[in-house]
């Protein structure tokens, strides 16, 4: 917001200018322009602001770990579960798979619209990482890059170097079912501040 602030003073300063110094009247019309515009992109940016701050913050799920929730075996049902969970809660989500997700569930490789439409979800909520690439350190740096906490069992052992914030409390939140009911450490579930309509 700094920038369109500066741009804006700066625009304001040269109508102020423009408007008491005779010598450049000439550029009063476009001084005035400047400032429109830069008006324009200051309410824009205050306007973003005020819609991501009613937001709660991300959650990225490890789809390839949370399908495996229910029973120890690979099902969709527990990914549903958790969105619709999540989605209640205020929380915008992402889903992150290993290329084999879909040989898993339906024996063959099903991509990012497949599980979209099978979860509900827009196809930019959701990525299959590539054959041979591991799903792990896009999922640690998708939640790294949005702020997000990650929900999931695995610890990412092997990544706590280059991601410290792994092993920070409610980084990673755990869960499971229990008596068939879905559970979340809520806990490790602390929402942000929601700023007032």
């Amino acid at each position: 917001m700094l920038p369109s602030l500066v741009l804006f003073a700066l625009s304001f300063s040269a109508l102020i200018v423009t408007t008491v110094l005779k010598d450049f009247q000439d550029l009063q019309m476009l001084a005035a322009s400047m400032l429109a515009a830069s008006l324009y992109l200051l309410l824009q940016e205050w306007w973003r602001g005020r819609k991501a701050g009613r937001l709660r913050q991300d959650v990225i799920i490890d789809g390839s770990n949370v399908m495996h929730w229910l029973d120890e075996r690979p099902q969709l049902q527990p990914l549903l579960d958790v969105i619709a969970y999540l989605k209640g809660k205020g929380f915008r989500v992402g889903v992150v798979f290993d290329a084999n997700a879909g040989w898993k569930l339906w024996d063959q490789y099903r991509g990012d619209h497949y599980f979209a439409q099978r979860l509900g979800l827009a196809d930019q909520q959701v990525l299959v990482v590539a054959k041979g690439q591991p799903a792990d350190p896009v999922i640690l740096a998708a939640a790294r890059e949005n702020g997000a906490q990650i929900i999931t069992n695995d610890r990412y052992r092997d990544w706590v170097e280059q991601y410290p914030e792994i092993a920070a409390p409610g980084h990673l939140v755990r869960g499971g079912y229990r008596k068939g009911q879905l559970w979340l450490d809520e806990r490790a579930m602390a929402p942000r501040s929601i700023a007032a309509n």
